[in-house]
């Protein structure tokens, strides 16, 4: 790695090919967000199962753990979507488990973070938005359209309202995708900025190491920070999940 690659707060982001795979004309490498969307999977199933393969009357802090993450999205569903929506149950804590554990694996130095990409995050709010489309079709039939027409707007007002109601529809997975990305990219190249400070002001003797404590404050305040993004951004994508699930259940406003 040259030493320019070290200090640059965008190279953390570069997509590396670990095993070159091309079918067809097309790149199918495994590359190492592959890995991390791998590791992601593996990590959050492992914690889930070893803390609650054993389940006990009295639970140990690992399984309460489980338990209380299981309640606080179940409770977060059923607020949203009314018990109605537990049906979503297994689609809202893979995703909310999926986006926590990938958020905090990007926090391990050298680890990569899958969720600054917005082909991922653009990923998971299609299959959100697909899934109400697909239900809110299935169930409903053309009655889903009844959520662009809002009840009780003039009918003079209708054809505005109703193109906003659709834009507004279309544009849920891009500020849903956007909102995550921009998020975990915007805190990681502040962090290795900081980072960054620290480092180079040490190789500057005495007065450097001096002048390093303040951004070495900050990279320490940043990285606490940073922890609460994560999950408050798994919590935000899922809540806003189970708000839309909510449209595909009850369409009609």
């Amino acid at each position: 790695m040259a030493a320019a690659d070290k200090v640059d707060p965008i190279h953390q982001f570069h997509i590396n090919k670990l095993i070159p795979i091309e079918i067809g004309g097309y790149d199918l490498s495994f590359t190492n967000a592959s890995l991390f969307m791998v590791a992601t999977v593996i990590v959050a199933s492992a914690f889930l199962y070893l803390t609650t393969s054993n389940r006990g009357l009295i639970p140990s802090r690992l399984q309460s753990v489980s338990e209380m993450g299981y309640e606080f999205v179940a409770s977060m569903l059923r607020d949203a979507a009314g018990t109605q929506g537990m049906k979503f149950f297994p689609l809202v804590f893979s995703l909310f488990m999926f986006v926590l554990v990938a958020n905090l694996l990007g926090m391990v130095p050298y680890f990569f973070t899958v969720t600054s990409h917005i082909i991922v995050t653009f990923a998971l709010a299609s299959l959100v938005i697909g899934t109400v489309i697909v239900y809110g079709f299935w169930k409903h039939g053309l009655h889903f359209f009844h959520l662009f027409v809002p009840s009780g707007v003039p009918g003079v007002l209708l054809p505005l309202v109703v193109a906003i109601e659709v834009i507004s529809f279309l544009s849920r997975p891009i500020s849903l995708s956007v909102r995550l990305f921009a998020n975990m990219l915007a805190g990681h190249i502040t962090l290795k900025v900081f980072s960054g400070f620290v480092v180079s002001l040490s190789a500057m003797g005495a007065v450097g190491i001096a002048g390093s404590i303040l951004p070495l404050a900050m990279a320490v305040a940043l990285t606490g920070l940073e922890f609460l993004v994560s999950f408050l951004q798994a919590y935000v994508f899922a809540v806003l999940t189970c708000m839309y699930l909510n449209d595909a259940l009850h369409p009609g406003h």
